[in-house]
Formats: structure tokens, sequence, C-alpha cells
């Protein structure tokens, strides 16, 4: 009996436990007392405003921002939406970014100083010879070459050298005439008409004149008057100092008048074209000091200045040619011999710079993001000027000194900044539509 009754006092008081929890909780449901954990985000929203802290701007998919309404729903998924509050979203493009994930993020700033930049270019450079001192040697008679005395490509060779010797019937036959004219100069000298004097003179001289016009030296037609008698071969001499740096002739060749026999180049000065892209352009002037580098060991390096720019691109390689002049008297300098070239170029003074990885380019913009502060970002256009060696680069427009720039992660801002430009931009055109629609019901027909 007494074991009966202590069990029905148990249960009595479980009863009473699950009674008391049942009405504390209906209690709590209509008093509005719930847990902050047992709300959504609607609820949340509503207790947020009630207590006059944040304005929802829009409510946005978890797992697609593009998806936005005005009100509180599902998305698409099936998930809630979620709230984007006003001091979340600034005007324009601006974005904001909580600092935990702006470090996660990888954002890197840095500001906006003044200072010198300049630039030193190293590029590749092709030795070539001085064309004005590239001399053609050519036959202006027809004729054979029977004695080539400069018979090798890269042979030195001397001003009054011999270079060939040539057998030209018309050189015979010129130097029969310069012999017959001195003989009737000589004959009529004793005339008492000086008139036929004067003409024996005028026709000695034509005979030389012609001689000379097919570069017969003066020695040589010297020598002619005074023997008397004509030379089957008749020598031609170099007129220039340099290399043989063409050879066009053998010994028994048969030439004719204006074939190309020789190339003399004179060496003891050179041109060296350095290439040059278009973006260095703007670093290099004429009258520039330029360093040149041989490609062998323990060579000494080579100054001169930029004597000129080429004023067009090669076609395959992109670059425009700078030439230098080089004196070479010990022809350590050979043509087509590929060198190293420097050229120092003068710093720019007091500029504005950033770091070259803080732009952006897309197309024809050039784009930075500007950090506000309290994780606030803004995307701004500038346009650039020159770009040193060290990675920074000139700010000719859009940023003044003092400005932080984002200089790392700010691809990931600009997909973000395009995101909420682009929502921005649909939500005022929903609020156009809205409001012409109010000026529809107001002033359409009763």
């Amino acid at each position: 009996m007494k074991a009966t009754f202590k069990h029905s006092l148990a249960l009595f008081f479980c009863l009473a436990l699950i009674l008391s929890g049942g009405l504390a909780y209906v209690a709590a449901t209509l008093s509005g007392e719930r847990s902050v954990a047992d709300l959504g985000p609607a609820q949340l929203h509503a207790a947020e405003e009630e207590g006059g802290e944040r304005k929802v701007k829009y409510w946005a998919a978890p797992m697609d921002p593009t998806y936005i309404r005005n009100e509180p729903g599902k998305s698409p998924m099936g998930m809630d939406l979620i709230p984007v509050y006003e001091d979340e979203v600034s005007g324009g493009a601006t974005i904001s970014i909580d600092p935990v994930t702006s470090q996660n993020m990888g954002v890197r700033t840095d500001l906006v100083t003044r200072a010198d930049i300049s630039r030193q270019i190293s590029t590749v450079g092709l030795v070539g010879y001085e064309e004005p001192t590239q001399y053609s040697i050519n036959a202006k008679v027809a004729g054979w070459v029977e004695k080539l005395y400069v018979n090798e490509t890269g042979q030195q060779v001397k001003k009054g050298q011999k270079l060939l010797e040539i057998y030209s019937p018309e050189l015979v036959s010129a130097q029969e005439e310069l012999l017959l004219a001195k003989n009737t100069l000589v004959a009529v000298s004793r005339s008492s008409f000086p008139q036929i004097v004067e003409s024996g003179r005028r026709l000695l001289e034509a005979s030389r004149k012609r001689l000379k016009l097919w570069d017969v030296s003066d020695e040589q037609i010297r020598k002619i008057e005074e023997t008397g008698q004509v030379q089957k071969r008749l020598t031609l001499y170099s007129l220039y100092d340099g290399i043989v740096s063409m050879k066009m002739v053998n010994e028994g060749m048969h030439i004719t008048p204006g074939l190309p026999l020789l190339e003399i180049s004179d060496i003891s000065r050179v041109w060296v074209y350095a290439d040059i892209y278009e973006y260095e352009l703007p670093w290099i002037k004429v009258g520039q000091q330029a360093t040149i580098y041989l490609p062998y060991a323990d060579s000494k390096p080579l100054t001169a200045k930029v004597d000129y720019l080429y004023p067009y691109v090669e076609a395959k390689t992109r670059t425009v040619k700078a030439r230098l002049v080089f004196d070479n008297p010990e022809f350590e300098l050979r043509p087509d011999m590929y060198v190293n070239v420097r050229l120092q170029a003068e710093a720019v003074t007091d500029v504005l710079v950033i770091p070259v990885e803080a732009i952006l380019y897309s197309g024809e913009k050039q784009t930075v993001f500007v950090a506000l502060g309290e994780g606030k970002f803004e995307p701004r256009v500038i346009k650039s000027g020159l770009q040193d060696g060290t990675g920074r680069v000139q700010v000719l427009q859009g940023l003044q000194e003092g400005d932080k720039v984002v200089i790392s992660a700010q691809f990931m801002l600009d997909s973000e900044s395009k995101l909420r430009e682009a929502i921005q931009k649909m939500l005022e055109i929903d609020q156009e539509d809205s409001d012409a629609g109010s000026a529809d019901d107001l002033f359409g027909d009763e």
C-alpha cells in the first residue's frame, strides 16, 4: 500500500512539471519573448527596425547576389533572403568590406607620393657600316679584267692602292686619240693662224678629259704623253680607305659599263642600331648618353650619344632603331656584331607616382581602387604617364598626393564593384518605373 502511494506521488510531480513548462512556453509565446536562435532573417530585420538601428536597402539571395527583392522571402534555391543594409551600399560603385574579409582577401594598400622617376633601358644593338663611307667601284667602259690586285672580301685597302687592270678597246682608242691630238698640236703650234693653234689645244684637252672620265689617273695620262706609247692595260686605283665589304668580280671576267665590281667600306667609324620598344620611346632623346658592352669577356665599356631616332617602326620586331655613332680606330666593333646597349634616361622630377600593380587595364580605361577608410573602397579612373624601371608609374590625372590605392586583390574588388553598380542601376530603373506608375494613377482618367 505504501509503495503504491509513493508511485502515485511521483507521477503527480512529473505531471506538474510538464504542465508548468507548457504554460511557460505559452506565456512566452503570447508575450513575444522568443530566443534569437528561433528568429529567421525577416524576424531579425523586424527586431532591428523596432530597435531603430539599421535600415534595409533590399533583400538578396545568399547564393546569388543578383537575385534581389524589396521584401523578405525565399530564393529560387529555397533559402531565406538576407537583408542588405543602406550603410553597406554606398553611392555609385563604392563597396564596403569588413576588416576580416579584407584580410582574408589579402588586400594591401600603398600611398600616392611625389618622387623623381628615371629609367635605364637595356637593349640589344647591331653594329653596322657608316653609310656615307660606303663606296661602290664599278666599270665605266666595257672590257676584260686581266689582273685583280684586291682579290679577297675583308681585305684592307688604302687610298691610291691598285685595284685591278682592265683591257678595253675603247681605252686603247682613247689613248690613240690622245697621242694624235698631241702630235697635231705640235704640228700646228708654229702656224700663223691663232685659231688653228687654239683648236689643237682644245682637241688635246678633250682627249685628256675623256680618259679622266673613265677613271684614268693624271699620272697615267702623263706617262702616255711622255712615252708616246699606247698601253694595252690600264690600272684602276682606289680613291678611298676601308675594307672590301663586297667583291663581285674575278680575273678574266668581262665587264660592262655600270657593273659593280667592288664595295669598299670605311669602318674606322661605325653605327650601332639599338632596338627601342614603342613604350620606351618617351625616355629616348637625341644626344642622350649611351654605353655599349661587347659580348666577350674583359671588354671595356664604350660610350657614345644617340645620334638619330629613325621615324618608322620595324615591321618584324615592332621596334624603333636608335642610331649610335662610335669611333672604331682599332676595328674592335665589327659590322653585324651584336652588342649590349644601356641608355640612361634623364629623370622626371616631382611627379605623382603609384605602384604599377595598382592599375587595372580594361580597354582604354585605367582604373585604381582608392581606400576611403572604414573598409570602403572606391574605383577611380586615372590617366597614367611614364613608367620607371622600379615598378612605379606616373599619375597625370585622377589621384592626389596622400591617397591610398589598393595594390593587391583589386580584381576581386573590381568584380564586386561592378556587381554593386549593376544592382544600383537596376534599383534606379525599378524606382523610375514605380514613380511613373504613381504619376499615371494620379493624373489618369477617372
